[in-house]
């Protein structure tokens, strides 16, 4: 979905004092509408998952699709990464609570390199992140580091996110970092934006 007045208009008033998304308000990520505006079962249908695969989901917040995409993986691992440790302990939370229990949690920051051997993972997930990161292009060559070859690199974006990025603004950070656009599916609230690593 192309950047739109309203996203300028969102963006400015949704500034905030930090470049990430607190954890205090984690409840508004995890609300009804928001759950039902981003649709997780339609978005993990996306990653194309068998049941074997490796998954890494980079900012996971407070599990929104962690879920639906540990139990589509009933042979593989979900690996939780992200900046704020609270973040985790409510996916966490989730995820047991759903009974999941193929899921790792790790914090850091991606910028500064990912915890995880080479090619460890068949998919990598950031839903809303990429834009909150400060040094996007190391992040993404981390990513590209722990990805297979032919994996998949997967972004949601959604609206009102004030950081929201473009499909072209995302394939100007993924190309270059070794990444080649599969495709795109959007509507007016949310992108699911592809990429196979080369």
């Amino acid at each position: 979905m192309p950047t739109t007045l309203l996203d300028t208009f969102t963006k400015q008033v949704m500034r905030r004092t930090t470049p990430y998304f607190p954890h205090q308000l984690a409840f508004m990520l995890d609300s009804p509408v928001h759950r039902a505006l981003s649709n997780p079962p339609r978005v993990a249908e996306q990653l194309d998952l068998t049941g074997s695969e490796c998954v890494l989901e980079l900012g996971p917040g407070p599990g929104l699709f962690s879920v639906e995409i540990a139990r589509r993986i009933p042979d593989g691992r979900l690996e939780q990464f992200d900046l704020q440790p609270e973040m985790l302990d409510k996916a966490r939370r989730k995820l047991e609570g759903a009974g999941c229990r193929n899921v790792g949690f790790h914090s850091g920051e991606a910028s500064e390199g990912l915890p995880f051997a080479d090619n460890t993972f068949d998919r990598a997930f950031l839903s809303a992140v990429i834009g909150e990161v400060p040094d996007k292009a190391a992040c993404l060559a981390s990513v590209h580091r722990v990805l297979k070859p032919g994996g998949l690199l997967i972004f949601a974006e959604r609206f009102p996110d004030p950081d929201r990025l473009s499909v072209a603004e995302l394939r100007r950070l993924a190309e270059p970092a070794g990444f080649e656009f599969l495709d795109t599916q959007g509507n007016i609230w949310q992108d699911v934006v592809r990429f196979t690593r080369r």
